[in-house]
């Protein structure tokens, strides 16, 4: 087994940063060179698209409408302005989630993800799982709970320091969930369906995760990636992103395009869920996180997805002559376990469930 490897189960990415003094990144976190292409020119055609929610909902909002469903059709993110969180909170929510990643390594190894450093859980402070002995791992730490259903929270991994971690992570969850239902109905009205058509898929037991992400500084950027390409397996993801430090990109017309970074703005992804239930109507885009060689980066992620146990499949109305049925029937949960299977081998789930 590589030294990067055995590396991995005992240390973090975090660590790793402050020791590597220049040297490489450790062999299990160099990307193939098909796979980097990072160094190569980005021309893009066109910008991150930027959406007024407020203005959205209007009567006379038709013309964002229409930004809208483009936004969702050709690139599957937008940015999401006027969306009623005080950037004050926002800031809050960024400044908590530095202030954990900067505590000491034995307050956070309270709160892991791996029971004995041997047995992995989903939950918790800790790297993503590990299926393959030559899988590539990412150049991030994160901690990742489960904040709604709110019954079904594991408190034991939710951080008591700072102190006002927990208070600020469920109001967060309430709100993007506020943002979440005006965007689903936006979704529906824009393709002639009953305005609470893919609100109706969440239920009271559908979930929504919190992934905190922490990028250290590398400094050898070209050989890693913070995150690399995917799709997200959830319905829709919503994230706050670094004030100061971009380093996100999406796939759009065979480009890679920066995702900038946009003040008191959330970023909104269509996810696997959404492309499924709607025939492939809106897009899930891959999308993928650089490395900085000199700073530090974070980003606050809520992903939103069914009930487990619920078949996501496509809207029955969203089927017909002239688009036919383009993905299978799966449960829920049995996406989700596949995703985290296929991501650990940079492979992308939704292409296992196309007709």
């Amino acid at each position: 087994m590589e030294e990067g490897k055995k590396e991995m189960g005992s240390r973090l990415v975090q660590e790793l940063a402050m020791t590597m003094s220049g040297r490489d990144a450790p062999t299990s976190y160099i990307q193939r060179d098909p796979d980097r292409q990072i160094n190569s020119p980005l021309h893009p055609s066109s910008q991150v698209p930027v959406i007024d929610l407020n203005r959205l909902s209007q009567s006379d909002g038709a013309d964002e409408s229409v930004k809208f469903r483009d936004a969702l059709q050709s690139w599957g993110l937008f940015h999401a302005v006027n969306h009623g969180i005080p950037s004050s909170f926002l800031d809050e929510v960024l400044n908590l989630a530095r202030e954990f990643f900067h505590l000491p390594l034995e307050e956070k190894q309270k709160f892991a993800n791996l029971i004995n450093g041997k047995e992995f859980k989903l939950e918790g402070y800790g790297n993503d799982i590990v299926v393959r002995d030559d899988q590539t791992l990412d150049w991030n730490d994160r901690l990742y709970l489960l904040v709604q259903p709110e019954d079904q929270r594991n408190l034991d991994v939710w951080p008591t320091i700072p102190v006002s971690f927990r208070d600020v992570l469920h109001t967060f969850g309430r709100k993007t969930q506020t943002i979440r239902t005006q965007i689903l109905r936006a979704m529906a009205k824009v393709l002639e369906l009953k305005e609470d058509r893919f609100v109706n898929q969440f239920d009271e037991k559908a979930n929504m995760y919190a992934r905190f992400n922490y990028y250290p500084h590398c400094k050898r950027p070209d050989l890693v990636f913070g995150l690399k390409p995917h799709a997200d397996a959830s319905a829709m993801t919503i994230l706050l992103l670094d004030k100061e430090v971009a380093g996100l990109q999406v796939r759009n017309n065979a480009e890679w395009v920066d995702v900038p970074v946009l003040s008191d703005s959330l970023l909104v992804v269509v996810g696997d869920g959404i492309e499924i239930m709607s025939n492939g109507i809106y897009k899930s885009p891959i999308h993928r996180v650089l490395a900085n060689s000199e700073k530090e980066r974070l980003s606050v992620v809520m992903f939103s997805a069914l009930d487990p146990e619920k078949n996501l499949e496509p809207l029955d109305e969203l089927i017909d002559e002239t688009r036919p049925r383009m993905y299978k029937t799966v449960k829920t949960k049995d996406y989700l376990a596949d995703h985290f299977k296929y991501f650990a081998e940079g492979k992308r789930t939704l292409d296992f469930y196309k007709i």
